[in-house]
């Protein structure tokens, strides 16, 4: 072949090199500008996480889904995406991020799955987190603790434990999640253990497990908290900020201020923190030493640390004093909180305990990026108030700003409807927001409807759903109170034949229903439940026993309930000396009262002296009836009450100290209720003291112009003080208004 030829053969393939190889060129360079695209926007995806945008990941990973074909999210961007739509609880969206991992194979990452775990565990969804975690093939550490930790905090410990017992357990991590889940659950003696278990295998204990144990030690675990303390310091852990925080949590949980301050003391120049001094603040205000927590929180700005939004949730939240909280929230507005919607929250809150529901509202609408939390405490501040209207109002507001009620908003305003017609649209609300079956809600309606005489709806809606004891305790009261106590009776034996137990409540409502049926035989079985499961210390139980017994007629028995008791409140005191004026023990009754007057443990409130005042008036205790109703006003600085006048004005009525009840009546400066009236009227009767019944007759006929016994009583009293012509002329007046007396009627039950 001539040179020529290969040289042009030559040339023609160099040509075709060329321009293959300049494509591809362009096809690297091309999937290089894509590559770092998606660095740029998984950077900026990672960026918005941090910053808790998280409605704004969503909305990048649509545009990087949606408006760019040729770059595609990567495991990187799904895992970011999949955390973002968990800190959201968005159900809805992570569905759709978890079918796309599906499809593009990116589920096969170990960090895409765990973080669809955590989507699953922060929605709740305990199956999906167990179907997930199944179809991993290799679980790492993070994957074994998301899962424990799911299961610990959904309820579900059974299963955790099996799971526990057949996994590999040589990370500290899983024993810390076993733990926390258990002692932040419920589940205390249970996670307890297992640190015990780990301490004897030879695990050693990190800042977590120590920090997780002592902030859920209480009173009657003190004794295990304190050998807790001794390893924390041996091991030399106590130089950790969560394990000292933790520890003096523990001590503000046993109600224990000494040793707190003690901790705080002995760290407090060396690693003490923002966070110290927010739980000493929070541990303070909880039990009411308000003045201290502020003095901490002088101290904490003195040592130039800067408050977060939990120290004013936490200053706010126990807050019991107007001036206080207003200067609290001054602060908080002054340092810039007042656009943190968990310190407006506790503001709202706040305001609404002081009953100024005001600037409440105030509060509540100068909030911008207002949550679920927001609303349902501006729901429940006014459903407490019995605002059903303005709750219900605030509830529409709710709607149309797209925030999704859940089972608290329903049960606030179920518990403030007004009237039947309120509570059943909200259960059609219910039904439309797919909450019916939370247990929360529909214990809520059964009580709506109950409360409302609707018995019938209220049973119906009792069998068709889940139940706890609250379910329990609700249907049981609710035929009570409308007139069914052996329907109550027959719910609590099936409670007894369930799987739950009743508590102190069920039982005390039991109590109620037999002495209001007088039935000794199933209050008696009813005291030896309470005995045999050691309830017997429970003031409550203790209280209803004693009325039990009195109104079942065996008076020794509720003095000896009494006796028997450790703790006795001021109900306590209120029971047996209402016993004791039941069975005529006037003076037994008395001297109850000046026991407890004596003791000063307990304070009498109004009923004590209503139910004292009723014991002297049965047997005529004038002098002891007149020195108890001094004292009450003068010691004790009570307004008297109808219950009080009425008590007095029926004792000197019956003792035939007319002119003194009238004096007592007319020294009180309030318009006395017609029963009082009554009761003095019936005295003049049985007295003949005619010009007070003239007197008394002109105030009832003024209410009561059509009540036959007025004019009856008026004559009556005319006759027998032997002024028969104005006994005549008050029966022709009552014929002229047309006033007829009832005739009288009797029945007997064969």
């Amino acid at each position: 072949m001539p040179f020529k030829r290969y040289v042009d053969i030559g040339r023609a393939a160099l040509v075709n090199y060329g321009k293959e190889y300049g494509e591809l060129v362009v096809i690297v360079d091309v999937v290089g500008q894509n590559r770092q695209k998606l660095i740029k926007f998984n950077s900026h995806l990672a960026s918005l996480t941090r910053s808790s945008h998280y409605q704004d990941v969503l909305n990048l990973f649509d545009e990087i889904y949606c408006l760019h074909d040729n770059v595609k999210p990567d495991h990187y961007t799904l895992s970011t995406t999949l955390k973002a739509c968990a800190n959201l609880c968005n159900v809805e969206f992570g569905i759709k991020l978890h079918c796309y991992a599906i499809k593009s194979g990116l589920k096969a990452f170990s960090h895409v799955s765990n973080t669809l775990l955590f989507l699953y565990s922060k929605t709740h969804d305990l199956v999906s987190v167990k179907r997930v975690f199944d179809e991993i093939q290799d679980p790492d550490v993070y994957s074994w603790t998301t899962l424990l930790s799911s299961c610990t905090k959904l309820g579900d410990i059974p299963y955790a434990c099996e799971v526990f017992d057949k996994m590999p357990k040589n990370e500290v991590a899983v024993w810390n999640a076993m733990i926390t889940g258990c002692v932040e659950n419920g589940y205390e003696d249970l996670g307890f253990g297992l640190f015990k278990e780990m301490h004897v295998l030879g695990f050693k204990h990190d800042n977590y497990s120590f920090a997780s144990v002592l902030s859920e030690c209480f009173s009657e675990m003190l004794v295990f908290g304190g050998q807790v303390q001794g390893l924390v310091v041996k091991t030399g852990f106590l130089s950790r900020a969560s394990v000292f925080n933790a520890l003096i949590t523990m001590y503000f949980n046993c109600d224990d201020v000494l040793n707190a301050s003690r901790v705080f003391e002995e760290v407090e120049s060396s690693v003490c923190d923002q966070i110290t001094f927010n739980v000493m603040i929070d541990g303070l205000m909880n039990l009411g030493r308000v003045e201290q927590a502020l003095v901490m929180f002088r101290e904490m700005l003195e040592a130039c640390l800067s408050p977060s939004e939990l120290t004013f949730v936490s200053l706010m939240s126990s807050c019991s004093c107007g001036r206080v909280g207003d200067q609290i929230y001054a602060q908080a507005v002054k340092m810039g909180f007042e656009r943190c919607t968990a310190v407006s929250n506790a503001a709202i809150t706040m305001y609404a305990s002081f009953g100024d529901l005001n600037t409440a509202h105030i509060v509540f609408d100068i909030l911008e990026e207002k949550d679920l939390v927001s609303w349902n405490t501006m729901v429940s501040t006014y459903a407490q108030g019995n605002y059903g209207r303005l709750a219900f109002l605030v509830y529409l507001e709710m709607q149309k700003a797209g925030a999704k009620p859940d089972e608290f908003t329903f049960g606030s305003l179920l518990s403030c409807s007004e009237c039947i017609e309120v509570g059943e649209i909200i259960h059609a609300l219910v039904f439309k927001n797919g909450l019916i079956s939370r247990i929360q809600v529909s214990n809520a309606l059964v009580s709506s409807y109950s409360k409302h005489g609707k018995m019938n709806q209220a049973y119906q809606l009792f069998q068709m759903s889940p139940k706890n004891l609250i379910s329990w305790n609700t249907i049981i009261s609710g035929f009570f109170l409308n007139g069914s106590p052996a329907q109550a009776l027959k719910q609590l034996s099936k409670l007894l034949m369930s799987n739950l137990r009743p508590n102190a409540y069920t039982l005390s409502i039991a109590l109620s229903i037999c002495a209001s049926l007088s039935f000794l035989s199933h209050g008696k079985q009813l005291h030896g439940y309470i005995l045999k499961h050691h309830l017997s210390l429970e003031t409550s139980l203790g209280n209803a026993l004693i009325t039990m017994y009195a109104k079942c007629g065996i008076l020794n028995w509720s003095l000896r309930v009494f006796n028997e008791m450790i703790e006795k409140d001021t109900i306590s005191w209120n029971s047996l000396i209402s016993a004791f004026a039941q069975h005529g023990e006037g003076k037994e009754a008395v001297n109850c009262f000046k026991e407890m007057k004596d003791g000063g443990r307990v304070k009498p409130d109004h009923a004590t002296f209503t139910a004292v005042l009723s014991a002297c008036s049965h047997v005529g205790l004038v002098d002891d009836a007149t020195w108890i109703f001094t004292s009450m006003v003068n010691d004790y600085g009570f307004v008297p009450g109808e219950d009080h006048l009425s008590c007095m004005a029926d004792l000197l009525g019956r003792a035939g100290y007319l002119d003194e009840a009238e004096r007592l009546i007319d020294s009180q400066h309030i318009e006395a209720h017609s029963n009082i009236w009554w009761t003095l009227f019936s005295a003049c009767a049985a007295h003949n003291n005619l010009r007070l019944a003239r007197t008394i007759a002109g105030i009832l006929l003024e209410t009561e112009r059509d009540n036959p016994s007025v004019y009856v009583l008026l004559s009556n009293i005319y006759a027998a003080a032997g002024q028969w012509e104005e006994a005549a002329r008050v029966r022709e007046s009552m014929k002229n208004l047309g006033v007829m007396k009832q005739p009288g009627s009797s029945w007997i039950s064969l």
